[in-house]
């Protein structure tokens, strides 16, 4: 497997600070680099804000998404016969937002990945904590492969 780039480092050990609750050490074992590291990132780049300001959720967003469409195409169904259709800005409107959907339904991201690996790694760990320190190298490679 190739080492992976400071970048993809920052990248890898950001997901974890927002989306699991672990020290900062363990995400600097995790990714590899010092706990020191982990905190000049946190403080520079700051994730603090960015993880207290996380409260809405893909449903949220996905249903704002729809809203906003059904709400443009209720306004040109509103027009008279022969005018129901969508001027240049709003085509564009509508294509970006189809887009923004269909992207945010099919793709899974490292976010979700993580996500789904940290709460297998919490049953784990109240079932098995041995296998769960066996899995969770694992499971790093497998998110190491990602962002690689």
């Amino acid at each position: 497997m190739t080492e992976l780039s400071m970048q993809q480092k920052r990248e890898w050990a950001k997901t974890l600070y927002l989306k699991e609750n672990l020290t900062q050490q363990e995400i600097a074992e995790r990714v590899g680099v010092s706990r020191i590291t982990v905190n000049n990132w946190i403080g520079k780049n700051g994730w603090e804000m960015l993880k207290t300001s996380i409260t809405i959720t893909r449903e949220e967003q996905l249903k704002s998404l729809y809203r906003q469409l059904a709400e443009l195409n209720n306004a040109i169904m509103a027009r008279p016969a022969g005018e129901r259709f969508p001027n240049t800005a709003e085509a564009d409107t509508i294509s970006k937002l189809s887009n923004a959907i269909k992207k945010m339904e099919t793709e899974v991201g490292l976010s979700d990945i993580i996500s789904v690996f940290s709460d297998l790694l919490k049953w784990l760990r109240a079932s098995d904590p041995t296998q769960a320190k066996e899995v969770t190298p694992l499971l790093d490679a497998f998110v190491k492969s990602k962002v690689s």
